[in-house]
């Protein structure tokens, strides 16, 4: 049997099925029954069967087939460290608005790959936009009955789609969700919002047509484009306005009220940058529904807010009386001091400051919390008497203290002479790290 780069495992849970067939870390699986293990998607659906061989190639060469039975679906028991296996799709696209293209040199590397990997959608929430996808790779999705995909649309129109994308195959999105409908994948859409571009009635036909695939369009996103202060010698893109943004607001509101009327779902969701942009009121928590796209910023303060206030309900007690600092964008800043300011009447001994950070590192029309690098935050607190730093855990990368500049936690508390406490961006483990309860 020739040798096919296959699943390098890089451990085995004690007690598992993988641990009684003494697989090891070094160890590839080749096949699962006559089916290559191309990446995780593969192995992931096809160890689920009743019956099935496994083949293993061991780390000293021997090739092994495994016979196993597994009528109860359990976990095998393998970890990867590399979950696509070394054959992550990157982006073919030349978007005008791409974020990517506009980041300066020396941050962290992995901020410059331009993933628009499928694979990534389903195993982490990321937005693919199909370009590099053949009917097979769609087919495949079917097969394995990955659902929900999370697709960047932008526009419906094909002609502007190859425009914004800078790729011809961008013109057949309405063919390849077509597909995955036929195939019953549920979708979730993405589309960012450039001024003069596809907004206005470019938007509202776009946002109709994909409202046309309801229930397997789950959702809608609508966010506005994110422009640094790198953008010489890219596509020149606007900022939108609060103009704009109050004319997108009452355009998404009155098919929010049709779709509700017609499907029983809203549908399509403006993040909150619109609203706050606007200066009109956030929607209630209740009008998300179940927030199928809080990931994108769309509805996380009014969840948040919902969460916090619950919090204040509960007798929590106090056990951090120092002085605190929540550091955090212009976009979250007046919403984080009212939640701060309600603790300080629940809880009178609460010592807490906010302070916005501006973003000098991306430009000052940068504002959301997550786009703040460790440098700004350092600058602008260097000196200051504090004992404690609040921070959105979105600034840092998954899994690791490191911001997007790649100053580190370790680093910016030495820096500044106090503790970081890094936390989610949910109202009730707010107040709890607010009370020094970790």
């Amino acid at each position: 049997m020739s040798k096919t780069k296959g699943a390098l495992v890089s451990s085995v849970d004690d007690g598992s099925i993988a641990f009684e067939l003494s697989i090891d870390k070094g160890d590839e699986i080749l096949k699962i029954d006559d089916t290559e293990i191309v990446d995780y998607l593969d192995y992931k659906f096809l160890s689920v069967s009743d019956e099935f061989v496994m083949t293993v190639k061991k780390a000293s060469g021997e090739i092994i087939e495994f016979e196993i039975e597994n009528s109860l679906g359990e976990d095998l028991g393998i970890n990867f460290d590399d979950v696509l296996f070394g054959s992550t799709k990157s982006c073919t696209n030349k978007c005008i608005f791409c974020f990517i293209d506009q980041l300066p040199k020396g941050m962290r590397e992995t901020m410059y790959f331009k993933d628009d990997d499928t694979r990534l959608s389903f195993l982490h929430g990321n937005y693919v936009t199909l370009t590099n996808m053949k009917d097979s790779d769609i087919q495949k999705l079917i097969k394995y009955r990955i659902s929900p995909v999370n697709i960047s649309v932008h526009t419906v129109n094909p002609d502007l789609r190859v425009s914004m994308l800078k790729n011809p195959v961008a013109a057949h999105i309405l063919e390849q969700i077509e597909m995955l409908r036929e195939g019953r994948i549920e979708m979730n859409m993405q589309i960012v919002l450039c001024k003069g571009i596809n907004d206005g009635d470019e938007l509202i036909h776009s946002v109709e047509t994909l409202a046309s695939f309801y229930p397997w369009c789950r959702s809608i996103s609508v966010v506005p484009v994110g422009l640094t202060k790198f953008r010489e010698g890219l596509f020149p893109l606007s900022e939108i306005t609060a103009d704009d943004a109050e004319k997108t607001v009452n355009a998404v509101t009155k098919l929010q009220e049709k779709y509700l009327k017609k499907y029983g779902s809203r549908i399509v969701y403006l993040s909150d940058e619109f609203y706050i942009k606007a200066i009109l009121p956030l929607p209630k928590a209740e009008e998300y529904e179940d927030f199928p796209q809080i990931e994108n910023g769309v509805g996380l303060i009014s969840s948040m807010e919902d969460e916090f206030l619950e919090a204040l309900k509960e007798d929590m007690k106090q056990l951090f009386f120092g002085k605190n600092v929540i550091a955090t964008g212009k976009l979250a800043y007046n919403f984080i001091c009212g939640l701060v300011e309600k603790a300080k009447k629940r809880y009178n001994k609460l010592n807490a400051d906010v302070v916005m950070i501006e973003n000098n590192f991306f430009g000052d029309s940068v504002t959301v919390s997550g786009l703040i690098c460790g440098q700004d935050i350092i600058n602008s607190l260097k000196g200051k008497d504090y004992d404690r730093l609040l921070i959105t855990k979105s600034m840092l990368k998954a899994e690791e203290d490191v911001f997007l500049d790649n100053v580190t936690v370790s680093q910016m508390e030495k820096e500044l002479g106090l503790e970081v406490v890094p936390v989610l961006n949910d109202g009730y483990i707010f107040l709890k790290e607010l009370l020094g309860k970790r």
